[in-house]
């Protein structure tokens, strides 16, 4: 029965993951640019337009369906790290998201070392996969745009098999950064320090990494928006107009 509902799981997913046709890109950036911008640790969300990205769209009320980790090319593989519906943890090209619109996002001043044992952690994932015989999770994502009140959507994104590495994108990236203690959207506790002048302060506390979206890491205060043609001496009046 297992493997029935895996097989099920399985098609479901690819059929969920199949590009939609009359995509609108909007970005002129190259693959070029981007390669030479991109660091390690840097985020690439993707707009995304297959069926789930759509549904992924309408639920979190954003742009952005996917999130990639940028690992760098060592060794001369690939240098996007991504939990895919189709084949889980893996590393991608970044030529398997041209033609789509991109953003980038930065943490701020994250040292070497704890690049080092982000990069690492996400790594030793790789393989992981998301558990299809959770079929009915995938079905929800048949209808592009549930009608769903605006304060459940984002309780729809999460997938039901509890295991963290088998949801959706963002959940890997999301676990990957607390590993390290970088915050993305803390919430701030306010407690009180018993002292001589019984000071107020505030501590943040950790969302579950399962909770977090795509679009979390492009509202995230402690993450830069990084603008290839920006940041590379953009100069307007470089640009030939087509009078």
């Amino acid at each position: 029965m297992q493997s029935i509902l895996r097989y099920f799981g399985n098609m479901l997913a690819r059929h969920l993951s199949k590009p939609k046709p009359g995509y609108e890109r909007f970005s002129v950036l190259s693959q070029a640019q981007l390669m030479a911008t991109l660091q390690p640790c840097d985020l690439l969300l993707v707009e995304g337009n297959s069926q789930i990205s759509t549904a992924i769209k309408y639920l979190t009320q954003s742009t952005w369906s996917h999130v990639c980790l940028f690992v760098g090319e060592k060794h001369g593989q690939d240098p996007l790290l991504e939990a895919d519906l189709v084949n889980g943890v893996c590393r991608v090209p970044l030529s398997k998201y041209d033609g789509y619109n991109v953003r980038i996002c930065r943490p701020v001043n994250i040292t070497d070392a704890d690049k080092r044992a982000l990069i690492k952690f996400a790594i030793e994932r790789i393989g992981h996969k998301y558990d299809s015989k959770n079929i009915f999770d995938l079905m929800r994502y048949l209808i592009a745009t549930p009608p769903v009140p605006s304060r459940y959507r984002r309780s729809l994104i999460a997938f039901g098999s509890g295991d963290p590495t088998k949801a959706i994108c963002s959940t890997l990236v999301a676990q990957s950064f607390q590993a390290i203690k970088y915050p993305i959207l803390p919430r701030a506790v306010e407690t009180q320090k018993q002292s001589h002048f019984s000071i107020d302060q505030h501590v943040m506390q950790k969302r579950h990494y399962s909770h977090f979206t795509p679009r979390d890491f492009d509202l995230s205060p402690y993450f830069q928006i990084v603008k290839p043609t920006i940041s590379h001496k953009f100069n307007y009046k470089d640009i030939k107009w087509d009078e």
